[in-house]
């Protein structure tokens, strides 16, 4: 089959795209990726196709004050001819990029739509996406959080409405389902279904596993040692400060036998940092390389360093900063698969005793344990391929 697949240029949704991109080149078919130009090289490096995606803000700015809509009717504009000339059987389009899906909608293709973390339609009687809160456990509780309902579902109404707006400028018909981004012939979300909380089944969505990947990197060499080695893997996109760098540092430095390996993530520090013994502190590092050997993850709930940790028989410990992270850090608490700190208490002397907790709670390991027999024996990238191959068998 040819394929064209669409990705919003930021990591996250970006490289679990690529992954995709791997697993169906693999089975066979010509896939084209669109996405931001920074990843035109790792993308003709994998045996892919690139084509450059209009690149708009997701959300207002100053420079650039686009409603979103608004920049989705350009970028489906300029997406046309891409959508025309490869002519595609089936169009695979990220949660956050709709251009694809809107310019394969106009020329009859089929569409598919790739969520890269946990489902953002809210269950009945759970809190809304997205707040950090867990479900509720008494019957009163649920009550108030579906009595919230109708007030956070204004947003989606909203949003429905300037898309349809979008559409009926494009020539489209409305639609009337309120998550009117996501393809009703196939949802895909890609993350663990232990992390979902219970719903009835939504429609034509398959939930299957995280698609992991990360840019080709040189090799680091982990501590010297046998003791527990605790990673620190912060947000690229979030925490400029290096606030919880500096905090894990401070808080692991000497703690008894544990060996602690740090990244900036080559987001330059503006001041220096004093590095314990016990600490190694490194520009960039690869996860599927260092992972696998450690105890605990430190990070900030980015749904793909979550995943690998996971994925990894490693126990994260969670501060978000900012997006889904509270979202996601809320789902690996409620799993009982990691430890949660909020941020606004996440001193150095919290970080240390999270990580106590996280290496000597033997719930926890277990838990993160079957995350990681999940992954090994659920081959997300082939699942996807089957589900696409039988969408465009129709």
């Amino acid at each position: 089959m040819k394929l064209l697949l669409g990705a919003f240029g930021d990591p996250g949704h970006a490289f679990p795209m690529i992954a995709l991109g791997q697993a169906l080149r693999t089975r066979g078919h010509d896939v084209t990726l669109q996405t931001a130009q920074a990843w035109e090289s790792v993308v003709v490096a994998e045996g892919l196709g690139f084509a450059p995606a209009p690149e708009y803000p997701v959300f207002p700015t100053r420079d650039q004050p686009l409603k979103p809509y608004q920049a989705v009717l350009l970028a489906t504009d300029e997406t046309q001819p891409l959508v025309d000339e490869l002519q595609p059987d089936v169009v695979i389009h990220d949660i956050l990029t709709l251009a694809p899906a809107l310019a394969a909608e106009r020329a009859g293709v089929k569409i598919a739509t790739l969520v890269p973390h946990v489902d953002p339609r809210t269950a009945p009687g759970a809190p809304p996406y997205s707040v950090g809160a867990l479900p509720a456990r008494t019957y009163l509780g649920r009550r108030l959080w579906s009595a919230l309902q109708p007030t956070t579902n204004k947003g989606l109404i909203s949003g429905r409405a300037e898309l349809n707006e979008t559409r009926r400028r494009l020539g489209l018909s409305p639609v009337a389902h309120l998550h009117s981004g996501l393809s009703q012939a196939l949802t895909m979300v890609a993350s663990f279904p232990m992390l979902e909380y219970p719903r009835p089944p939504e429609v034509a969505t398959e939930i299957i596993g995280p698609l992991i990947w990360e840019p080709p990197t040189e090799t680091i060499a982990l501590p010297a040692g046998d003791g527990p080695l605790v990673l620190v893997a912060p947000s690229t996109a979030q925490d400029p400060d290096h606030k919880l760098l500096r905090a894990s540092i401070e808080g692991l430095g000497g703690l008894g036998g544990v060996r602690v390996l740090a990244t900036w993530n080559r987001r330059a520090l503006k001041s220096e940092i004093d590095i314990p013994p016990n600490v190694t502190l490194v520009e960039w590092l690869s996860y599927a390389q260092t992972m696998p050997h450690c105890d605990v993850v430190i990070n900030h709930g980015g749904h793909g360093t979550l995943a690998r940790a996971l994925a990894s028989g490693a126990v994260p410990v969670v501060v978000p900063a900012g997006g889904d992270q509270a979202e996601n850090a809320a789902r690996v608490t409620w799993a009982g698969a990691g430890v949660r700190v909020a941020p606004r208490f996440a001193t150095a002397r919290a970080i240390r005793m999270a990580t106590e907790r996280a290496l000597s709670e033997p719930a926890l390991k277990q838990q993160v344990g079957g995350f990681a027999r999940w992954a090994q024996s659920n081959d997300a990238g082939a699942r996807a391929g089957e589900l696409i191959e039988r969408l465009a068998a129709g």
